[in-house]
C-alpha cells in the first residue's frame, strides 16, 4: 500500500510540472524570425508589349507575263534570277502565220491605194469636163462614187494591215519594267495558250516584308506603326518599314490576316524570299513593371507583398496584371508610385510579418 501511494504522488507531481510548463509557454510565446527580402520601388511608365512575328521578303509588285496569243514557243532568253530592263525581249512564239498575214494585208493595201489613184484621176477629169459642159452629171456622180469606194477600201486595208502587224507583235514577249525573274512557266518547244504564265517578274519598284498576323493584333497594325525588320539568318541586318496593306479577309485555315510592310530602305542582304522577323511595340497604358518573382496569389488572384517602411512589416495586396512572361510582369492597377514591393522571398512571407530589407531572401 505504501508503494501505491508513492506512485500516485509521483504521477501527480509529474502532471503538475507539465501544467506549469504549459503555463510558462503560454505566458512567453516564442518570437517569429525576421525575414530578409529583396525589394523594388514601384515606378509606373507608359509602354506596351513588344510583339515579334516571322515573315518573308516579297516584291511590292509582281507581274505574271504571258503572250496575248497562243502558239509554240521557239525561244526564251531569260532564266530565273535574271535581271531584266523595260523593253527587253523575254520569249518568242513561232510567227510564220502572222508574218504571212502581214504580207497579205500589205498587198491588199497596195492594190487599194492603186484603185484610189485611178479613181481619183477619173473623178478629177469628170469634174473638169462637167465644169466645161463636155460631160453629164451622171458620169460625174459615177466617178465620185467610185473614188469614195476606193478610199473606203484603202482605209479597210490599212486597218487590216495594222491588225496583222499587231498580231505579229503579240508573238514577242517584252519586259514592261525593271525587275527580277522569279519563275518560268514555259520552255522552248511548248505550245502555250493566250495569257498563260511564261515569266513571273518581281518588279523593282519596292520590297515588302509580309507577315501573317493574328486577329487580336490587327487593330494595332496601323500605317503609323513603325516596324523593325531584321534578317533571321543575320539579326544585325535591320531596317524599318510601315504597314502598307492589310488583307480584308482572314486566311480560312490559319485565321490570320496577311499584312504587307513597305520597307523604307532595303539592305543588299535582303533577297526575295528571305526569312524576316518584324517587331513592333503595341500601344500601352500606364503600368508598373516588376520582376515575375514578385507575384504571389490572394484568393486565387494575383497579389504582391508591399512593405510598410514605418513598421517594416508587409501587407499582401491584390493587383491587376497587364502582361506577364517568364521574367517580368506589368501591374496596371493596385500599386502607387514610390511603394516598396517585395521581389524575392515572397513564398516564406505572411501578412503582417516583419522583414529586413536589402539582403537576399
Amino acid at each position: 500500500m505504501r508503494g501505491v501511494r508513492a506512485l500516485k504522488r509521483a504521477a501527480m507531481g509529474l502532471g503538475l510540472l507539465v501544467l506549469l510548463a504549459a503555463c510558462d509557454d503560454e505566458g512567453e510565446p516564442q518570437s517569429e524570425p525576421i525575414r530578409p527580402v529583396r525589394v523594388a520601388i514601384a515606378e509606373s511608365a507608359t509602354g506596351g508589349q513588344t510583339v515579334t512575328l516571322t515573315g518573308e521578303l516579297q516584291a511590292q509588285d509582281t507581274a505574271v507575263l504571258g503572250f496575248r496569243t497562243g502558239g509554240r514557243v521557239v525561244s526564251r532568253s531569260v532564266n530565273v534570277g535574271d535581271t531584266v530592263a523595260p523593253g527587253q525581249i523575254l520569249a518568242r512564239l513561232e510567227d510564220t502565220t502572222q508574218r504571212n498575214t502581214v504580207v497579205a494585208a500589205q498587198a491588199e493595201l497596195t492594190a487599194a491605194e492603186g484603185d484610189v489613184d485611178r479613181t481619183e484621176t477619173d473623178f478629177g477629169r469628170q469634174t473638169e469636163l462637167l465644169e466645161r459642159g463636155f460631160t453629164t452629171q451622171q458620169r460625174y456622180d459615177v466617178a465620185l462614187q467610185a473614188f469614195r469606194q476606193a478610199e473606203a477600201r484603202a482605209d479597210a486595208a490599212r486597218a487590216q494591215l495594222a491588225n496583222a502587224e499587231e498580231a505579229l507583235s503579240f508573238t514577242v514577249l517584252y519586259a514592261d519594267a525593271t525587275g527580277v525573274v522569279t519563275a518560268i512557266g514555259a520552255e522552248p518547244g511548248e505550245v502555250v495558250a493566250a495569257g498563260s504564265m511564261v515569266v513571273r517578274l518581281a518588279r523593282d519598284n519596292g520590297r515588302d516584308a509580309v507577315f501573317d498576323v493574328p486577329e487580336r493584333l490587327i487593330a494595332t497594325a496601323t500605317p503609323t506603326s513603325v516596324i523593325d525588320v531584321a534578317l533571321v539568318s543575320d539579326p544585325s541586318v535591320v531596317t524599318t518599314g510601315r504597314v502598307r496593306e492589310i488583307a480584308p479577309e482572314a486566311d480560312p485555315v490559319t485565321r490570320t490576316f496577311r499584312v504587307r510592310v513597305g520597307l523604307s530602305d532595303v539592305p543588299a542582304a535582303f533577297r526575295l524570299g528571305s526569312a524576316l522577323t518584324g517587331s513592333v511595340v503595341l500601344a500601352g497604358t500606364e503600368a508598373t513593371p516588376l520582376p515575375a518573382t514578385a507575384l504571389t496569389t490572394l484568393d486565387g488572384e494575383p497579389a504582391v507583398f508591399v512593405v510598410d517602411p514605418a513598421t517594416e512589416t508587409v501587407d499582401l495586396r491584390r493587383v491587376t496584371i497587364g502582361s506577364f512572361d517568364i521574367a517580368r510582369a506589368t501591374v496596371t492597377d493596385g500599386l502607387r508610385d514610390g511603394e516598396i514591393v517585395v521581389t524575392a522571398g515572397v513564398q516564406a512571407l505572411r501578412p503582417g510579418q516583419q522583414v529586413r530589407i536589402g539582403e537576399d531572401g
